[in-house]
């Protein structure tokens, strides 16, 4: 373990952390700046606000089918806990719930 830490202190292995983190803040810093340049016109309005969705479904959808029926059903399942309830912590316990079951089920 100490040779871990002690590889992680070398000099290189430090400015490779700390290029990676400016470069990382540099990225996040000019995507603000850009935007103010844009201007806000109703459809990149209506484009920013798709988004969310946009990720969360290129996020999950791949899971859904690589994991199979049961994964599927669990997905929904939690969806409609959130539109019922607005409660991330319950739809998250549904979810689970009914993946649980399903899998049990054989699906």
């Amino acid at each position: 373990m100490s040779e871990l830490v002690a590889s992680l202190t070398t000099p290189g292995v430090v400015v490779a952390i700390l290029a990676m983190a400016l470069a990382t803040y540099l990225c996040r810093v000019s995507g603000y700046f850009a935007m103010n340049l844009i201007p806000f016109t109703p459809r990149l309005r209506r484009a920013l606000a798709a988004l969310p969705g946009s990720i969360i479904a290129a996020t999950v959808l791949p899971l859904v089918e690589r994991l199979g029926l049961a994964a599927g059903i669990a997905l929904a399942a939690a969806l409609g806990a959130m539109l019922i309830r607005r409660n991330e912590i319950f739809a998250l316990v549904v979810g689970l719930t009914v993946a649980v079951a399903a899998r049990a089920w054989g699906l």
